[in-house]
């Protein structure tokens, strides 16, 4: 009898956060593959969200919860990696792990104990904990490029040793691993430029059936019924644009309403309501829950335009093409791109159904904005176009097969 591979797949993060992950688990299942997924339990609150990916997945599952007690250790760990760092000019890659996501070693012992034939990792403590385990079991890895992990925050570029540890360990990593992924092209073409590697661009999108069954329609916005302006993320915080919006909206005509789902900062979104009234908006800003990644699309559908406001600062941000550009086109509604690199390029893509604007004016932007949700043949026909050009090119469903070929290139014959 055939014995098909085993895939672990490991990410650092709660399992519900990584919809990549889950896509990508799927995928191999339905492929015929055995898959089982290593993951952190880190955010409390993400936790019942965990449990319902886990009740409806057809691969198995392994939680890696790390204590209080633990949490000390890691802590001090990560310390003294860090001052090892500080000391070494060539610093193998177990220390620079641990100078970066030192809790790596419980998500690679968890890995090692399945002995999978191959180890997918995702995020840096994901790539750390594959290797780690594909060495333990004398197997192969892969990895996932979901972000741009040298400047993929503004603490990672402004601390010397944290980029150098981040530098350190991928110089090791990446190109023993036998396949690599990349969530955007500019991503995959920034690695080439300083890794020499070639990563596969494998894009954040959403399964066709996820979508509305017809691009949603809408009557004319008016004060009582106003144009719904939508952004989500995992979590409601700074450096993602949304203070530009604000100044935005103020300048509008359109009555309009900003709309947040995600975990929220509270002080955050207190400081964000207070700036609404300050600048004069007619409504406060709408703080809606958070939602399981497989609702994204079906959420985003009750809206009127979708908001992919990134900033180009850090590096990755203006890289990154994020999973909310593709859900936007799944639900059938236009987006609002700001001017990053990444999203200029693909912005030719997308065609009507996305808006380039630049938050640094505002007053342009706002203007644009009217111009578009005033002409009601413009906006059913940009809904059209996004759900059209999601259906036939942006989804999961085309994009899966580049995914499986380029790892099944890597996995062991079945025997």
């Amino acid at each position: 009898m055939t014995r098909s591979a085993l895939v672990c797949i490991i990410t650092p993060g709660n399992v519900s956060s990584a919809p990549r992950v889950i896509k990508e688990a799927d995928a191999l299942v339905a492929a015929g593959h055995r898959v089982h997924v290593v993951a952190g339990r880190n955010f409390a609150p993400a936790i019942p969200f965990d449990e319902q990916v886990i009740a409806r997945s057809r691969w198995e599952y392994t939680a890696v919860a790390v204590s209080s007690g633990a949490r000390l250790i890691t802590r001090m760990t990560r310390l003294a990696a860090r001052a090892r760092m500080a000391r070494m000019q060539s610093p193998p890659p177990e220390v620079a792990a641990r100078a970066v996501h030192a809790p790596f070693g419980p998500l690679a012992s968890a890995a090692a104990r399945l002995g999978a034939d191959y180890f997918v990792g995702h995020g840096l403590g994901g790539m750390s904990a594959a290797a780690s385990a594909a060495d333990t079991c004398r197997k192969s890895f892969g990895i996932d490029l979901e972000d741009f992990h040298d400047a993929e925050t503004e603490a990672a570029t402004r601390d010397p040793i944290e980029r150098k540890a981040r530098h350190a360990l991928q110089r090791a990593l990446l190109p023993r691993a036998r396949h690599l992924t990349a969530a955007a092209p500019l991503i995959a073409q920034e690695y080439e430029k300083r890794y020499d590697v070639r990563p596969t661009v494998v894009l954040n999108v959403f399964p066709r059936h996820e979508a509305p069954a017809t691009p949603p329609t809408r009557p004319a916005f008016s004060a009582a019924n106003p144009a719904r302006l939508y952004w989500f993320s995992q979590t409601i915080g700074p450096g993602r644009g949304l203070e530009a919006v604000v100044a935005i909206i103020a300048r509008m005509r359109t009555p309009v309403e900003l709309q947040l789902r995600g975990f929220a900062d509270s002080s955050y979104v207190a400081t964000m309501q207070s700036r609404a009234r300050a600048m004069g908006l007619a409504r406060p800003v709408a703080e809606l829950p958070p939602a399981p990644a497989s609702e994204m699309v079906r959420l985003a559908a009750a809206a009127d335009l979708g908001l992919s406001v990134e900033e180009s600062m850090p590096l990755n941000r203006d890289l990154c093409l994020t999973n909310k550009v593709f859900a936007y086109l799944l639900a059938g509604i236009p987006q609002l791109l700001s001017r990053t690199s990444a999203q200029v390029a693909v912005a030719p893509e997308l065609g009507s159904a996305a808006l380039l604007g630049a938050l640094d004016d505002p007053t342009a932007t706002a203007a644009m904005l009217d111009a578009f949700l005033g002409d009601a043949t413009r906006v059913t026909q940009a809904r059209l176009h996004a759900w059209k050009v999601a259906q036939e090119r942006y989804c999961w469903d085309a994009e899966k097969e580049i995914f499986l070929r380029t790892i099944g290139s890597a996995l062991p014959r079945p025997t």
